[in-house]
């Protein structure tokens, strides 16, 4: 386990937390047969648990990186982060402020324009109508949308909310970025584009990113250190090259291992 920081430098901060999920037992065929079988009060229900006892600290200004297969809780532990999900037991803490980017449009008003959005989603942050005044240029010129910022965000395609969603995200000045794969949605010169900015926000000392990814190589450009999740544990945390190197050999025997269980 990575040793834990200064109390002054810490400014994200999880202890012991365990997210439980309920989930229905196996055996419902159709999802009216689930519909009536909650009704009736004889659906069976178990205890997913997604996360368990998991502890760790990050520093002011490192990017950190959270790998692991997919369904192992990493969004989930993002959410828990950012406040949206409140563990089962134990505690996540955040000093300063913070903007989570977590899903595709999550936190938009789809009713709303994009225009709106941006000033509800940076009014959540805390942010006063002079800052985000100040900021809505820059937001409005990398989203690219055009005049789509005047309409409604349920007309939006999926690429056209990661542009708006990264947008707000990248301009407002917080201390702690959660990210969650959206640097790989959306056309090929957004991506890069977007990409290019988050290497910029990175590069400040005083920034500090939590970034769930799948691309490897990403993690190890972008990132000081990484949390690698497996059955809910972390399995490892510490510099990026070193766990990273190691879970692509868990992941070369995993998928060898399942390839000749197939072969069977």
């Amino acid at each position: 386990m990575k040793k834990a920081p200064h109390d002054e430098n810490c400014v994200l901060e999880v202890h012991d937390v365990t997210m439980k999920f309920n989930k229905y037992a196996v055996g419902v065929d159709s999802l009216k047969e689930l519909i009536v079988r909650a009704f009736r009060g004889d659906l069976k229900r178990e205890k997913h648990v997604c996360l368990k006892h998991i502890s760790f600290q990050i520093n002011r200004g490192e990017a950190v990186a959270v790998i692991g297969r997919n369904g192992v809780g990493k969004s989930t532990l993002l959410k828990i982060v950012s406040g949206i999900l409140k563990p089962t037991s134990g505690w996540a803490r955040v000093y300063g402020r913070i903007s989570p980017l977590l899903k595709l449009g999550a936190g938009f008003d789809g009713n709303a324009t994009g225009m709106e959005n941006i000033y509800l989603n940076a009014a959540i942050m805390g942010y006063t109508k002079k800052e985000i005044d100040e900021k809505l240029p820059e937001i409005i010129e990398f989203s690219e949308l055009g005049d789509f910022i005047y309409k409604p965000v349920q007309t939006y395609s999926s690429g056209m909310h990661s542009k708006l969603a990264f947008s707000i995200t990248a301009f407002l000045d917080t201390e702690i970025i959660l990210i969650d794969e959206v640097l790989s949605v959306g056309d090929m010169s957004f991506r890069e584009k977007s990409y290019a900015k988050m290497k910029e926000i990175i590069s400040h000392k005083d920034k500090t990113v939590m970034i769930v990814s799948h691309s490897n190589a990403s993690i190890l450009e972008l990132c000081d250190d990484v949390l690698w999740i497996h059955d809910g544990l972390v399995k490892e945390y510490g510099p990026a090259a070193e766990v990273v190197e190691n879970y692509e050999g868990f992941m070369r025997r995993y998928r060898k291992r399942h390839e000749n269980d197939g072969k069977r």
